[in-house]
């Protein structure tokens, strides 16, 4: 069977969103003739735990751990944070005012880091496997990003030892959102983007998560890149079923940071609780995961609270099962300038459930194109207040949800298909 080495910096048991890509591709390529050989971080220091991902693991697999340097340890240390304190990305956290030391560990992240935090990494690593290649042979090599120390690894074994490479984007580089808050100098800027277009030149084929990301690489230098979606693996849904509460349960799984605050929501579902007093009993919002104080403060401010339970981290699975009990998944989209191409993870998750979906995100967007392919739910710009009312008064006062129906070519975006894909990019690159 041909190998694949898989170079990824998350790995279980890493939670959230971001260890599932490479950890889904490791599940299945053996059903399409590769052999996933994994290269991941000894002693990472993880945002999140969540121990089933283990249990996705494929028996057998061949994993190497090499020790990491974690500058956000210190970090934490600096600022007064604990260190099993999960530290949400800086750069949208509203907490008041950002503290100096925030401000100046953003900039020596931007400048000195380069190109992230996790650069520690990869010398030790590419020694790593110039050792192992010495009596190891593999066939291609597959990496994923960010962390784009990830991708500099792949860049860097693929030049040395002329192994064909596939350079995975789950976010861009220097066109990712928060790029320019981390008030990167020339200096760095300009390594960022050498290092950037040194990727392009080098890797057999680009991959990235979303249509308008993939011509937005294409824009600066890109080649042969396409599109390959986050997905839901059809395994996490063996016990599924809609069964809903008597309430009505709009529900968010994830992090809701302060570029995602769906206060246009809030303010549309106080203004109908006044209208209609009795649905106050009936309401209920559900928020799985790390919620910034703009919402909080949100909440609040439009009489909420009581509607409200924040239900902390949660293992992905409790998602599923919140899935079930829901009536309408909210799925907000981060107001930056490159939202037309965020397609969050959990996007295919909601799909699978066959519940409708609230999208707040641009009109422009790649969510809202699937959302209305799919006739899967309704998506709304942020400031559209009035269509969000009349959406809402429907679905909650007369349980009518307009153009939402159930898709039958759901199957395409299962994690398995998915992969088969990227199979035949890597037999395409050998």
């Amino acid at each position: 069977m041909k190998k694949v080495l898989i170079i990824t910096y998350r790995w279980p048991p890493a939670g959230g969103i971001g260890v599932l890509r490479c950890l889904k591709f490791a599940k299945y390529l053996r059903d399409f003739g590769w052999e996933p050989v994994i290269l991941t971080a000894q002693n990472a220091s993880y945002q999140f735990l969540d121990y089933d991902n283990l249990k996705e693991v494929p028996d057998g697999i061949e994993i190497h751990r090499v020790p990491i340097f974690e500058p956000i340890n210190a970090f934490k240390k600096i600022t007064g944070r604990k260190k099993e304190q999960p530290l949400q990305n800086i750069t949208n956290n509203s907490t008041k005012k950002k503290s100096i030391i925030d401000k100046f560990g953003m900039w020596v992240r931007g400048n000195f880091f380069i190109p992230d935090a996790r650069s520690a990494w990869i010398k030790p690593c590419i020694k790593y496997l110039d050792n192992y290649l010495v009596n190891n042979h593999i066939d291609a090599i597959l990496t994923d990003g960010p962390p784009h120390t990830n991708t500099v690894i792949g860049m860097r074994v693929s030049q040395k030892h002329k192994i064909p490479w596939l350079a995975d984007f789950q976010d861009p580089w220097t066109q990712v959102d928060y790029y320019t808050q981390l008030h990167i100098g020339r200096r760095a800027d300009r390594i960022h983007r050498a290092l950037e277009q040194e990727v392009f030149q080098t890797a057999k084929k680009i991959t990235v998560a979303s249509p308008s990301w993939k011509k937005d690489l294409e824009s600066i230098g890109g080649r042969n890149v396409d599109v390959i979606y986050y997905g839901y693996d059809e395994t996490d849904f063996a016990e599924f079923s809609a069964k809903e509460e008597d309430l009505f349960v709009i529900f968010h799984g994830g992090l809701l940071g302060a570029d995602r605050n769906p206060e246009t929501l809030f303010s549309v579902l106080s203004k109908l609780i006044n209208k209609y007093p009795k649905i106050g009993s009936k309401v209920k919002l559900k928020f799985a995961g790390e919620v910034d104080v703009s919402v909080k403060n949100a909440l609040k401010k439009h009489s909420l609270l009581q509607y409200t339970e924040l239900m902390g981290m949660v293992p992905r699975k409790q998602v599923v099962k919140e899935y079930e009990k829901s009536s309408l998944l909210l799925l907000p989209i981060n107001k930056a300038d490159n939202a037309a191409g965020r397609i969050p993870g959990k996007l295919f998750e909601m799909l699978r459930t066959n519940k409708p979906i609230l999208v707040l995100g641009p009109d422009d967007g790649d969510v809202k194109s699937i959302i209305e392919k799919e006739n899967a739910g309704c998506s709304f710009d942020y400031e559209d207040k009035q269509s969000l009312y009349d959406f809402m008064e429907n679905s909650i006062i007369k349980n009518k949800f307009e153009n939402f129906s159930s898709s039958a070519n759901i199957q395409v975006y299962s994690n398995k298909m998915i992969t088969g894909q990227i199979a035949k990019y890597l037999d395409g690159m050998i």
